[in-house]
Formats: C-alpha cells, sequence, structure tokens
C-alpha cells in the first residue's frame, strides 16, 4: 500500500483567483503531489487547499506553496473575519494510510526548520508537533494575530519561534506548522447581523467555553451576505459529530431568538461523518453504510475494472471520447508504471541497498503519479463531453446565446487545465525517470528509457488538446497565458528527456 500523507495549508488570500492558482501550481509542482481541494472565502479573506501523496513529495509541495504564499500575500495590507499570523498562515500534516502520527510530527519539524532557514520566517509548532504544553492549541499559538505577534517576538520569550529569526517577517509574517488528526472545518449560518450573539453562541458550543468536546469555534459576522457564522473546527468528529455541533448551535440560537439559515462544510469531509449526519437526522433503522449506491459502485469498480480489450473497442469506436486526451494520460500511467517496476527491481537487490532510501522515494511519487494520471484518462472525456454539450445549448434570444457562449468557454477552460495537468504530471514523471535512471538497477535501465519516452509522449500529445481547444477560446489574453504555460512545460520535458535518453544509453 502507499505511503499516503494530507496537507491541509490555508491561506491569508480570499479575493485574488489569480493569487490562489499561483500558490496551487507551486504546491502541485512537487512531484508525486495529488491536489485534493481548494476552496476561497472572501468574507474571511482566506484559502483552504488540500494536497496528498508520499510524505517526502507532501513536504516538498508544502514548501513550494508557503514559499509562493511569501512572495504574493503582504499581511500589512489584509484585511479579514478570519484570525492569521501569516501568509501560509497554518499548515498542518494528516496521517491517511501507512504513515504514523509521529511520522507526521517529524515532517512538520523538518518542514518548519527549512521554512525559518531558507524563507526566513517564524515558525511555530502547533498540536501533535507543539515542542511545548501552551502551543498545542492554534488559538494560542495565533493570539494576537500578525500585529500583536510583530510587537511581541523577540521580546517576550513566551513568543520565541521554534524556527527561524526571533523577527516577524515584514510581510509574510509566521507561519503555524503541526500534524494532527482529520479535521472538519465546519460553519453555520445565522439570521442574525449581531456578532455579539454569534460570539456568546461560539463560546457556548467551544470545548474551552465548558461545551462540546473537540470543538473549537469563533464567531463572525458576514458584511456581503448580512448574516453571522459560527465557524467550528470539529478536531475529532468521533467525540463531536457534525450532527451535535449542528443542534448544538441550533439551540443557542433559538434560545437568543433567530433562525439557522443554513450550514456548510469548508474542504474534504470523511464519507463517515455525512453518513452519521444522515442516520442521525433520518433516524435510520439498521442502516448500513453499504446501502449506499456509489459505496456499491466503488465496491463494484474495483472488483472490475475495464479490460485493456474494451477500453481500446471504445477508442476504436465512432464516439469522440475518450480521445487523444485519455490517450495521452493512459502514456504518462504507464511510464509511470514502468519507473514503479525499475524502482521495485532495485530495492529487491541487495547489490543496491546503499540507494534503497532515494529509490523508496522515487517509488512512492511514482505510484502518486499513476494514479493522478489514470484519474485523468476519465477527467479529459468527461471535461470534453461538457464542452460538446455546451455546444449543443439552445440559442433562440440573446439571454441563451449569452448563456451558451459562457457554457462553452468555461467547458474550453476545463478542456484545457486537465491536459495540462496531465503534462504537469508527465514532466514530473521524467525527472524520476531520470533519477531512477541514474541509481536504479542497470538491468531495468531500457526500462528507465521507456518510462522517459512515454512521458514525453504524454506531454507533447497533451500540448495538441491544449492547442486545439485554446483557438476556441474568446479571451486572447487567457490563450495566450496558457499556450505559454504548455511551452514552458514542452520545454523542460525535451531537455530533460534528452538528458534520460543520455544517461540510458550510456549505461548499455
Amino acid at each position: 500500500m502507499p505511503r499516503i500523507v494530507e496537507c491541509v495549508p490555508n491561506f491569508s488570500e480570499g479575493r485574488r483567483p489569480e493569487v490562489l492558482e499561483e500558490i496551487v501550481r507551486a504546491l502541485r509542482a512537487a512531484p508525486g503531489v495529488l491536489l485534493l481541494d481548494r476552496e476561497m472565502d472572501a468574507d474571511h479573506n482566506r484559502a483552504v487547499v488540500t494536497i496528498a501523496g508520499p510524505p517526502e513529495a507532501v513536504l516538498e509541495g508544502a514548501y513550494r506553496g508557503i514559499a509562493k504564499a511569501a512572495e504574493r500575500i503582504d499581511l500589512r495590507v489584509h484585511k479579514g473575519e478570519h484570525p492569521r499570523m501569516g501568509a501560509a498562515d497554518v499548515v498542518p500534516f494528516v496521517p491517511i494510510a501507512g504513515v504514523t502520527m509521529e511520522e507526521c510530527v517529524a515532517l512538520a519539524r523538518a518542514l518548519g526548520e527549512r521554512v525559518g532557514r531558507e524563507l526566513r520566517i517564524p515558525v511555530f509548532l502547533y498540536e501533535a508537533a507543539a515542542t511545548r504544553p501552551d502551543r498545542a492549541n492554534l488559538a494560542d499559538v495565533r493570539r494576537g494575530e500578525f500585529e500583536g505577534l510583530r510587537e511581541e517576538i523577540g521580546k517576550n520569550p513566551d513568543r520565541a519561534p521554534d524556527f527561524g529569526p526571533a523577527v516577524i517577517h515584514p510581510s509574510a509574517g509566521a507561519v503555524a506548522i503541526g500534524a494532527r488528526m482529520p479535521l472538519i472545518a465546519y460553519n453555520v449560518n445565522l439570521a442574525t447581523r449581531d456578532v455579539s450573539i454569534a460570539k456568546k453562541i461560539a463560546k457556548a458550543v467551544r470545548h474551552s467555553g465548558g461545551g462540546l468536546p473537540s470543538v473549537k469555534a469563533l464567531g463572525f459576522e458576514l458584511k456581503d451576505r448580512g448574516l453571522c457564522q459560527v465557524s467550528m473546527n470539529l478536531v475529532n468528529y468521533k467525540e463531536t459529530p457534525i450532527h451535535r455541533a449542528f443542534t448544538a448551535v441550533a439551540r443557542e440560537a433559538e434560545g437568543h431568538g433567530i433562525a439557522v439559515v443554513g450550514s456548510e462544510v469548508v474542504g474534504l469531509v470523511p464519507e463517515e461523518a455525512i453518513v452519521e449526519c444522515a442516520d442521525f437526522f433520518l433516524k435510520l433503522e439498521n442502516f448500513e453504510p453499504n446501502q449506499i449506491l456509489e459505496t456499491r459502485l466503488r465496491e463494484a469498480s474495483e472488483a472490475r475494472s475495464e479490460s485493456k480489450e474494451e477500453f481500446l473497442e471504445r477508442l476504436a469506436s465512432n464516439s469522440p471520447t475518450p480521445g487523444g486526451g485519455s490517450v495521452a494520460a493512459l502514456s504518462g500511467a504507464l511510464g509511470a508504471a514502468l519507473v514503479s517496476m525499475v524502482s521495485r527491481l532495485t530495492l529487491g537487490s541487495k547489490k543496491y541497498a546503499e540507494v534503497s532510501k532515494p529509490i523508496k522515494e522515487i517509488l512512492d511519487s511514482a505510484e502518486s503519479i499513476r494514479s493522478e494520471l489514470v484519474r485523468l484518462i476519465d477527467r479529459d472525456a468527461e471535461a470534453f463531453e461538457k464542452v460538446l454539450r455546451a455546444y449543443k445549448m439552445h440559442r433562440a434570444g440573446e439571454g441563451e446565446e449569452r448563456a451558451r457562449n459562457e457554457a462553452i468557454e468555461r467547458g474550453l477552460l476545463e478542456a484545457i487545465e486537465v491536459p495540462l495537468e496531465t503534462m504537469e504530471r508527465a514532466s514530473s514523471l521524467i525527472d524520476l525517470a531520470a533519477r531512477v535512471a541514474a541509481i536504479g538497477n542497470v538491468r531495468a535501465i531500457s526500462d528507465a528509457g521507456v518510462a522517459a519516452y512515454m512521458a514525453e509522449a504524454a506531454a507533447r500529445s497533451a500540448a495538441l488538446n491544449v492547442r486545439i481547444n485554446a483557438a476556441g477560446l474568446t479571451s486572447e489574453a487567457k490563450r495566450r497565458e496558457l499556450l505559454a504555460r504548455m511551452d514552458r512545460i514542452l520545454e523542460a520535458v525535451r531537455a530533460r528527456t534528452a538528458e534520460t535518453e543520455s544517461v540510458v544509453m550510456g549505461k548499455m
């Protein structure tokens, strides 16, 4: 089983999508990193991004994201409802599969040391990674926010960072890096503009106020929406599930004579937590998780995956999907599988025992990239089908024509983004092929070369899909931006493939 770590960095940016896009691109540039989710909130002026992958890949991705945030976010001009002390404000590592909490603590400390040393940003370790009891709680670490910490750091010994200089970074502030179990960010919206009521309710339901166990809560005003919010972190949803948090807030709100108008989950949530809510509110009897349709479908899909012959039959049919974009992703996935094979042949040999650690890192990253490329096979077809549906929309009147054009533009952008993702994964894969060719089992050197060729084929094939879809965009500026991104990837791919080919030929 692959070793998987999740990382959920929070950035102090919720109003400039182009800045978040740069940060996300930096996070994903690390080979092996999978992007799971991104959320922006203008009122909070905050973004939450979720990535996952092998521990070393996620560590590198998190560092690149912090560095890009420090470059693009200036806390001196940042205002928002959510407390913050850094451009990259909070960066937690979460164990998912084959990884212990202790290993996540080690990742947090390794990242903290590097951020402090290379970026000159003060780092505070929190939750399971905390080096002292008064820093286990994030709220205590972030007390006073950016402005308060700027005044205290270097003067108050209690505010000395775990890593980095004892002086605030002038624009990027400080960052809290930690390790924790899966957390659910859950907000309940109230039909009132009186923020004092929201704060009273938050105090009543949070654990530190004598309320629900494993719940942190704050009250905010959402001015743009004309209401207030109780924003909660459920740090252990087994102790306090979502439905208990909701009913507690609703009960307190009723006591103040106000109504709950809605709630939201920010970021990702375990399926089990949502099933528990349905079970509770519907008062289901003898309900089992395998009664969920999607669960059965997932089990059936895992039990019977599409055969090579069936895929080729679909590809050879007169249907436009799957098409060249899916084949590009498949080519990359085949290359990733070859990198994994060479890695495993190397790990199984005593002759290469001294390179077992870097080879294990290559294997973990290759498996992560393979998984993403397999997903992109279907995503490419799904994206192009949206474009086809948009072109078939009615356009009888001006309103319908405008709606159709907007749908086409959205569809084309997605149909461009998917092959660009394929290209980025393929570029990362060529780096892995180069590394395994340099230190891997020489008896499998030709396979490392084929892996590089397959990755190059994936990138160059996906580029054709970028070009043909970009031609349909109405925004010339957006077209130039996307094509420039494509050209940068292609240039790197061609150069790295040539280098790998040279290594392979030399060893043969």
